[in-house]
């Protein structure tokens, strides 16, 4: 969340020259004389310690994609929060909110970073409604402590994020699911309340604690993906699910030798079509691509009642294209998050971080790699092919 008005034109000058012009006003650039000592008062002004909030310099640690913040504070109600951020849109400081810091690369880099609102101490379960499976949470609380807190009462947020250290204001923010997103859906789908504040201090609610609730804007599907632009997520109300007492994976390991042939992946997407359309109902499916001379997996989730006897009729219908086997345990690369890895048909690693990539194939594969296919080719800045698929886009 930038915390400049991005109507008025700033005109920028180098260390010490003419003064530029930001949010209507005129702040001289640090330089000497006059101008030095107006730039610190300034900036004296500027710092958030008056606002009754835990502020401390940042460090080198506190950077935000390379950029070095002036100031963190540690707030610990959405009152504080409100408070910092009629500071911030006084003096015109560009704030980034920050999590658990499990995702600092998401997004695109701030353009400056003055202000850093540490979402950790905005933590706990203010209300928990089992009977209504519903549960009003701090955007602060990390998701492995908000399951644990559930799971006391045999529930589950159906949001199995690969890191439990994430909190759920992060979640929220760069719309993180795991592999039940298939069957459950994502963030925005579970989410029924929110409570924001706004770049100018601005304390907005929306939703209530029942799931069909139509009154007025749905704030929390827009503050979803936001990537904290429009401003800080403090609170959050989710619809639950029962823990299912029994869990089955179906994993079928086809050869390898299979996958270049079909370099587009057309097989993989018809053979995840026709579980989705099973009858057994999976709850999730999930595809691992490790690389050239590594067997790739599939695995199917089948979850609730009669799931032994569901995920042998799904075992039976992988039969047809591939052995299977049914486990009662995960694989171990069940719902991680997907690594910049090597190109699965050629082996080659992305070159750069600016490197395009391709449905499956990197900048770095040879001509004639097999990886080359008719959606190969993404837009420039592209991250490199991810090692692993899935049937639903989180």
């Amino acid at each position: 969340m930038d915390g400049r008005r991005e109507d008025t034109p700033r005109e920028t000058a180098p260390h010490g020259a003419a003064p530029y012009r930001t949010a209507g006003r005129t702040v001289p650039e640090p330089g000497t004389g006059p101008d030095r000592a107006a730039g610190t008062a300034a900036r004296e002004a500027a710092a958030p310690y008056g606002t009754g909030v835990a502020v401390q310099e940042a460090g080198p640690g506190d950077a935000v994609s390379g950029v070095r913040p002036r100031w963190v504070a540690l707030p610990e109600s959405t009152g504080e929060v409100a408070a910092l951020l009629r500071h911030a849109a006084a003096h015109d400081l560009a704030v980034v909110p920050v999590g658990g810091g499990t995702k600092p690369h998401r997004g695109l880099p701030p353009e400056r970073c003055d202000l850093v609102v540490g979402t950790g101490r905005l933590d706990g379960v203010p209300e928990h409604a089992a009977g209504d499976l519903i549960v009003r949470v701090m955007a602060g609380t990390t998701m492995g402590t908000l399951a644990a807190v559930l799971a006391e009462r045999g529930q589950r947020l159906c949001l199995d994020v690969p890191d439990g250290g994430a909190t759920v204001g992060g979640t929220l923010a760069t719309a993180e699911a795991g592999p039940l997103r298939f069957r459950y859906g994502t963030a925005r789908d579970l989410l029924i309340g929110v409570t924001v504040v706004l770049a100018d201090g601005t304390v907005a609610r929306s939703g209530g604690k029942v799931v069909k609730n139509v009154a007025g804007y749905d704030l929390g599907k827009l503050f979803t993906g936001s990537h904290g632009t429009l401003g800080v997520i403090t609170e959050a109300v989710f619809r639950l699910n029962p823990v299912p007492p029994v869990r089955r994976w179906v994993v079928a390991e086809p050869p390898a030798s299979d996958w270049p042939s079909d370099p587009s992946g057309d097989a993989l997407d018809a053979l995840a079509g026709l579980l989705a359309a099973s009858p057994a109902e999976p709850s999730a499916i999930e595809a691992d691509l490790p690389g050239p001379g590594r067997e790739p997996s599939l695995a199917v989730l089948v979850e609730g009642t009669a799931a032994e006897e569901r995920a042998r009729a799904v075992r039976d219908l992988l039969d047809g294209h591939c052995p299977a086997r049914v486990t009662d345990e995960a694989p171990a690369w069940w719902g991680s998050r997907p690594a910049r890895r090597r190109c699965w048909s050629c082996g080659s690693r992305p070159a750069g971080p600016a490197a395009r990539c391709g449905r499956w194939r990197t900048a770095s594969c040879p001509p004639g790699c097999a990886g080359r296919s008719r959606r190969a080719f993404c837009g420039p800045g592209c991250p490199p092919a991810s090692r692993r698929r899935s049937s639903r886009g989180s």
